[in-house]
């Protein structure tokens, strides 16, 4: 299956255990009144995001979220409470984030050769060299807290399986804004209430990405510009040499030394696997795949500890294991080592596990 279509159907699936495709999130308070803009119609409005090219920009993405999710080391702007990230493109595929982490931070810079990534903490650098349809892991990670890319990957895969309006504008990050909004149809089985998409008026960009799930009158968490400068950034944004004494090394060599670190990284490595198996389409959308079993069976007493506080034990005719669960996410892990994770109910991930192969 094609990479980049495994990575939009496990973040259209909501999957945000180390493949952490969206920050699915909900409508801050806006700045100022609405704005007055021309009328559009919904069709329209979709196919501008889809088509838009947002040229060169620099801003500052605030993560607000209650997601119910333990804190990911590697984003932490995944996990619950507050976070900032901060991002810059030169429009032409040249980008550089920010993610600070505590007293840390992880710079990511695609300098249209190599994609390289700093962690302040240790001092150590990952230097990707760009080969054609090779996934790009610290990549995706930077454009998880940039609501212009998870929007496009929300719009693209769940269109067709939406209601879709446009529910008068807003202001976010002082520019005005169109409220883009895809409900899933009836028929969906998905824990999603709506998306609720800001997009620019002038840009067709995406500004702020908005959830709201079934049964909560509080949104599930917020990610959104809360200032942009639109126009050519600085170039040497887009350059990095890495800092003096770090370690320098390449994905497959960071890929190995996780895989020595043990067997709690079994599920993170099997649902990022060549081959993830998908099931559905749409809202419905269910990410499958199978943990090897040597890491069943030697999880450390840590990682133990970590899955048992946040899942709880279930059964029925697909065998046994344990469920975690979020406002916006279910995961299933049974015994023998088969996973499936979707924006859906548990009931959905009972009826689809039997399919794993």
């Amino acid at each position: 299956m094609n990479k980049r279509k495994v990575t939009l159907a496990a973040a259209a699936a909501g999957v945000i255990t180390g493949v952490a495709g969206l920050s699915l999130a909900a409508m801050p308070a806006g700045a100022g009144q609405p704005p007055s803009l021309p009328d559009v119609s919904a069709e329209s409005l979709v196919e501008q995001v889809l088509t838009s090219k947002p040229g060169a920009f620099g801003g500052t993405v605030e993560v607000d979220n209650k997601l119910g999710l333990p804190a990911l080391a590697e984003i932490p702007q995944l996990a619950d409470g507050k976070h900032s990230a901060r991002i810059w493109t030169d429009g032409n595929g040249k980008f550089r984030a920010a993610l600070p982490n505590g007293q840390s931070e992880q710079t990511i810079v695609n300098d249209g050769k190599i994609t390289w990534s700093w962690n302040s903490a240790n001092n150590e650098v990952t230097k990707a060299e760009h080969k054609a349809d090779q996934p790009k892991p610290d990549e995706q990670k930077a454009q998880a807290v940039d609501p212009a890319a998870a929007a496009k990957q929300v719009v693209g895969m769940t269109k067709e399986f939406s209601d879709i309006t446009v529910d008068g504008t807003a202001r976010v990050a002082n520019r005005a804004a169109y409220e883009l909004v895809l409900t899933p149809k009836a028929s969906e089985k998905t824990l999603i209430r709506e998306v609720r998409i800001a997009v620019d008026a002038e840009l067709k960009m995406p500004l702020r990405v908005a959830v709201l799930t079934n049964g909560a009158s509080e949104p599930a968490g917020t990610v959104g510009f809360s200032e942009i400068n639109v126009g050519a950034q600085d170039p040497k944004l887009f350059e990095f040499t890495p800092p003096a004494q770090a370690k320098v090394t390449t994905p497959e060599a960071k890929e190995q030394k996780d895989r020595d670190r043990g067997p709690e990284l079994g599920l993170e490595q099997a649902l990022q696997g060549k081959d993830p198996q998908i099931f559905g389409t749409g809202w419905d959308t269910v990410v499958g795949a199978r943990i090897p079993a040597e890491a069943m069976t030697q999880v450390p007493a840590e990682a133990q500890g970590l899955v048992d506080k946040f899942t709880k034990k279930v059964s029925g005719a697909w065998g046994s294991g344990q469920i975690f669960n979020t406002k916006v996410a279910t995961i299933l892990i049974a015994d023998d080592g088969r996973v499936v994770a979707g924006a859906v109910p548990e009931q959905v991930l009972f009826d689809t596990i039997g399919q794993v192969k």
